[in-house]
């Protein structure tokens, strides 16, 4: 069991009979009355991202989660494919993570978080580098300024990013946001 006062980023909880990520919680003490907590958390089979306010010290179920450290292979058809240490594989169906897949690059390491025998996310690295395939050439001399351009990197994914990046550049990008980091 888990109670509200256990609350942080990430955690699984199940409500009813349906499992969710917390995505974001805050702690609310109103002037009068108990504490509330004030949650946004992630539907892991439907999607849906949903917004609930709980008593303080409400428990629910803990579900069973496991974290495997694997490396992101191939694409295969409609499967991603991981690889763990012993060479097994894992699949998981296209689209189940969500914009994390538009960032797995092959080789990369990443956490598959399982649940009974279930991948239901893949924890990316916080930052990923990345080709600029295509963008427009900046002006000269608009290095200091705080204007941003598109950028398309090679996985098809576009980001705002200053104006002195060029095709051809390597970047980072931050893997929880899909923001511009730096030039590598």
């Amino acid at each position: 069991m888990i109670s509200t006062s256990d609350f942080s980023n990430g955690v699984y909880i199940k409500v009813g009979d349906k499992l969710y990520r917390i995505i974001w919680f805050q702690h609310h003490k109103p002037g009068k009355g108990p504490a509330i907590m004030r949650v946004k958390m992630k539907d892991v089979f439907g999607g849906a991202t949903i917004e609930r306010t709980f008593r303080g010290g409400e428990k629910f179920e803990s579900p069973e989660v496991t974290r495997t450290s694997v490396n992101y292979s191939y694409e295969a058809g409609d499967s991603l494919v991981f690889m763990d240490a012993d060479y097994e594989q894992q699949e998981i169906k296209k689209g189940t993570i969500g914009l994390s897949e538009k960032f797995l690059v092959e080789g990369m390491k990443v956490v598959i978080v399982m649940t009974e025998g279930k991948i239901i996310d893949v924890e990316l690295p916080p930052s990923v580098e990345m080709k600029v395939e295509y963008t427009e050439p900046g002006a000269k001399g608009d290095t200091v300024s705080n204007v941003q351009k598109p950028a398309r990197l090679k996985n098809g994914l576009e980001v705002k990013v200053p104006l002195f990046i060029n095709e051809g550049d390597r970047i980072k990008i931050d893997t929880r946001t899909g923001k511009y980091l730096e030039r590598t």
